[in-house]
């Protein structure tokens, strides 16, 4: 019978308490640390498992796994920006996109699941993803729905994650501002309120979406 070796464990400082592992992810909560499997040993069969098993979605950094977090109203908004994309995917024929049980292993070690993504062709596989595995594929726009949860620090981190692995837009949307940033790259930002329009840019040529719209979609009551 084969020998089933473990994979290596990313190694910490031998000094380091949970508040460093907390610092170093981006003063996230401690809730969200996973303790079992131990920071340091986590995989990416890991993430997967614990979807399937538990209806928990985790993203790993350096084996440790992160919870995503996202209440309700978050995945309302990010399941509306993932239909708009889709709709106008329908007309246009760019790419996939994708929502946020998808995960992507966008560098060594790395394995983030944007609330919703775009991939283009030009990074499609040519070949059928394998089933219950994660692709190694980096999208071009990664959109993150912010949560209560998220620190700024969190979400700088990933910022510098998806350009580092060849992300070319990233859009941050916050449900309490009603506003979203626009990044394409970790220094270049504009930010567009609620009366302005997410543009595709150079990876979503022609797309638009009202955040007006957006919102007004997400908070309605009844039938319109």
């Amino acid at each position: 019978m084969a020998t089933v070796v473990p994979p290596s464990p990313v190694s910490f400082p031998v000094q380091w308490s949970l508040a460093d592992l907390q610092a170093d992810l981006g003063d996230i909560p401690a809730e969200r640390i996973r303790l079992v499997p131990p920071p340091g040993y986590a995989t990416e069969e890991d993430v997967l498992r614990i979807a399937d098993r538990e209806d928990r979605l985790y993203e790993l950094e350096n084996g440790v796994l992160v919870e995503k977090p996202m209440g309700l109203y978050e995945s309302i908004v990010a399941g509306l920006i993932l239909s708009y994309i889709n709709a106008f995917l329908e007309e246009n024929d760019l790419g996939k996109a994708s929502g946020a049980d998808g995960p992507f292993r966008i560098l060594p070690g790395i394995v983030k699941l944007p609330d919703v993504s775009f991939v283009g062709w030009s990074r499609w596989p040519k070949t059928p993803l394998p089933r219950g595995r994660t692709p190694s594929i980096v999208p071009h726009l990664a959109v993150e729905v912010l949560s209560e949860s998220n620190t700024a620090r969190e979400m700088e981190n990933k910022l510098q994650r998806y350009f580092e692995a060849g992300v070319e837009l990233v859009w941050y949307v916050d449900p309490e501002s009603r506003s979203a940033r626009v990044f394409t790259s970790p220094t270049d930002v504009t930010t567009v309120d609620e009366n302005g329009l997410l543009d595709g840019g150079a990876v979503l040529p022609g797309f638009q979406l009202s955040l007006r719209q957006l919102f007004e979609r997400a908070d309605r009551p009844g039938p319109a």
